[in-house]
């Protein structure tokens, strides 16, 4: 399709309506969206030339519902794909060169006959697109030459995984104009993930590609890493009288690798006093009859980390139960108690070489004082320490929860968001 015809289908009724139903919007969201993606056809007209048959993808931030901290001890995860989301404008070309051109970067151009890892390109996007273009070329398809011009809503550091919604949206990408689409959304996941952990250089898990890949909210097995599992949940948010939100609470992730690393670290050890690698391996019961030994052998914290992990992940089986049944009151309280276990056991909402930093325990504080009274829940979002927080707020209060919350996080900080039905798809 050309960019003139593109433009012109975009403004159609039958496009605006499919707008409507992706980004979870109104007739004013979906106009706002359209002429987003007119934009971006015009700024890859301009990189790259107009008389060019182009194709538009879309790739969703994620949030993780349910499962702190469980996915890298093989547990189980309840993510979903958001209204943020990343596009692409994208032309197939015939000289073997793959261009991509990010809104605010610079370019990124390499061949498709090159794809050995490069160290000098470790921590930079251009690892990115190699490294899907190599795990596409191991898997039997033959990557050629493409043009893209991309640019994001999922802002970095935002808590809703900007990297994997470009890895996600690469991938969407080559599996449409090269593979027929034939690889199913969680396969186009894990080449994401193998380009972010071999080409990136960053051992991140499945999580978040594969929430971006599959849109809705999505229940993630992990206990097998070579075949994890991936269900999706039908739940119809939109209609459930709450708003999603993030709240950001600014906090400085610098010098915090450390306490990141911890986590699984010491996970790991308690896993090791039972001849196990990670958790998921490792009896329920057994772990808590041997508390005595695994106290002396890896110490308190990671005893209660082990213990975060046992309750988080099937707790997350709960979630997805009570939303299958249109639960929406049951599903509050587990959320509630999900955050309450990161709180206490997994002890991820503050670091302990900085006390007087606690941004994430003050906005839960603050959450539960003007949201207990209304019925909301609240929960440390992601990583912890210096993040963000997960808020479910009834959307008649939101407007003055938002102005409370921005009051004490600056301007910004509180983000309402919509669950996204789809994940990685082409929309034209």
């Amino acid at each position: 399709m050309l960019p003139l015809e593109a433009k012109e289908k975009i403004q159609s009724k039958d496009f605006l309506v499919k707008l409507e139903q992706l980004y979870v919007c109104g007739e004013q969201g979906a106009a706002k969206q359209a002429e987003r993606i007119t934009g971006a056809i015009g700024q890859f007209e301009n990189i790259y030339g107009g008389n060019r048959d182009i194709a538009v993808f879309s790739a969703p931030g994620r949030t993780e519902i349910g499962g702190n901290h469980t996915d890298h001890q093989g547990g189980r995860v309840l993510a979903a794909g958001v209204d943020l989301d990343a596009i692409a404008v994208t032309a197939r070309s015939a000289n073997g060169k793959i261009r991509v051109k990010s809104h605010g970067f610079t370019e990124d151009a390499l061949f498709s006959d090159d794809l050995q890892k490069k160290p000098e390109e470790e921590g930079k996007s251009i690892s990115l697109l190699r490294g899907l273009c190599k795990g596409f070329s191991d898997r039997g398809y033959k990557i050629g030459g493409f043009d893209a011009y991309t640019t994001s809503d999922v802002l970095t550091g935002s808590g809703l995984s900007s990297s994997a919604a470009f890895e996600v949206l690469i991938g969407t990408a080559l599996n449409s104009l090269f593979c027929r689409d034939e690889l199913p959304p969680l396969a186009v996941a894990q080449l994401g993930q193998y380009a972010e952990n071999e080409y990136f250089g960053k051992p991140s898990g499945l999580m978040d590609q594969a929430s971006s890949a599959i849109g809705g909210f999505a229940l993630i097995d992990f206990s097998d890493a070579e075949n994890p599992r991936a269900e999706k949940i039908p739940f119809n948010f939109a209609g459930c009288g709450y708003c999603l939100c993030m709240i950001d609470t600014k906090g400085n992730h610098s010098d915090l690798t450390p306490d990141y690393a911890a986590i699984p670290a010491e996970m790991k050890k308690a896993a090791s006093c039972f001849g196990k690698k990670i958790l998921s391996q490792v009896d329920e019961a057994e772990f808590y009859s041997r508390i005595p030994a695994v106290r002396t052998a890896a110490g308190d914290r990671a005893v209660l980390r082990a213990i975060h992990f046992f309750s988080e992940n099937a707790r997350v089986l709960e979630e997805a139960a009570a939303l299958r049944a249109n639960d929406f009151e049951s599903f509050k309280q587990l959320v509630i108690a999900s955050g309450r276990s990161s709180f206490e056991y997994l002890q991820n909402t503050y670091s302990s070489s900085h006390p007087q930093e606690q941004g994430v325990p003050l906005a839960l504080a603050l959450c539960e004082h003007y949201l207990a009274p209304h019925g909301g829940a609240w929960r440390v979002h992601g990583g912890g320490f210096a993040g963000t927080v997960q808020a479910y707020v009834p959307k008649d209060i939101f407007p003055e929860f938002a102005s409370r919350m921005e009051s004490v996080f600056g301007k910004g900080s509180c983000r309402p968001l919509s669950i996204r039905p789809v994940g990685g798809i082409r929309i034209l």
